[in-house]
């Protein structure tokens, strides 16, 4: 059935159906984030963070170029044997499902320092690749109910993270890491600190400095 609406009292009703509906959007739809604060630069790595609407803790973005061909890179990170220039704070990676080019599932364990208690997490791996642009992405969200929950290690429920690699000329290749995590339970500043400033640096390192031995 249509409901036509008729006269000044239709016109007003009409006004009053659309500032209704804008006005359901705004209050159920999630604000973008907030614009990125650049923190620190290291080893020409740069790191942001930003205020996310509806969250306490911030997410991260971290930037750099690495001289390397983008398919020399990509070629590493989606090796699944090949895992020793991920965060030395990974102490282990149970690969649970696997398939070239387009998908994979992980389960990690986050050795945190004492007194903390240590984190896990299950993982979703996606994969694109753009066939024109040459670009690639890599998104990792948090899988829950796949793995049980172990009573001597707290599991990381909310968790996303991307890496984009896109060409950037000759041998060169543009590297932006953006992601967050929410640790769980409670825990000190600085450790949340570390999370979301030192293991994004520190992974970019690990790509860059395994690059540099291939």
């Amino acid at each position: 059935m249509i409901l036509v609406l008729k006269g000044v009292s239709g016109i007003k009703s009409r006004f009053q159906l659309i500032l209704s509906f804008f006005l359901t959007l705004m209050f159920t739809c999630p604000l973008a984030g907030q614009s990125w604060d650049f923190i620190k630069e290291k080893d020409s790595i740069k790191i942001y963070t930003r205020v996310e609407s509806g969250r306490t803790l911030k997410s991260y973005k971290a930037i750099t170029d690495i001289n390397a061909p983008v398919e020399k890179i990509f070629t590493l990170m989606e090796d699944i044997n090949n895992t020793d220039w991920w965060d030395k704070k990974l102490t282990q990676i149970k690969v649970l499902q696997y398939e070239k080019d387009k998908k994979a599932r992980y389960y990690m364990v986050y050795e945190l320092p004492w007194p903390v208690t240590d984190r896990d997490l299950c993982v979703d791996v996606t994969i694109t690749i753009n066939q024109v642009t040459g670009e690639r992405k890599i998104n990792a969200v948090s899988l829950n109910g796949i793995i049980p929950e172990h009573d001597d290690l707290v599991r990381i429920k909310d968790y996303v993270q991307t890496w984009t690699i896109t060409p950037a000329g000759k041998d060169m290749t543009h590297i932006v890491l953006e992601g967050f995590v929410d640790p769980a339970g409670a825990i000190p500043n600085w450790i949340s600190n570390m999370l979301i400033i030192e293991s994004p640096m520190k992974a970019i390192s690990g790509l860059r400095e395994a690059m540099g031995k291939k």
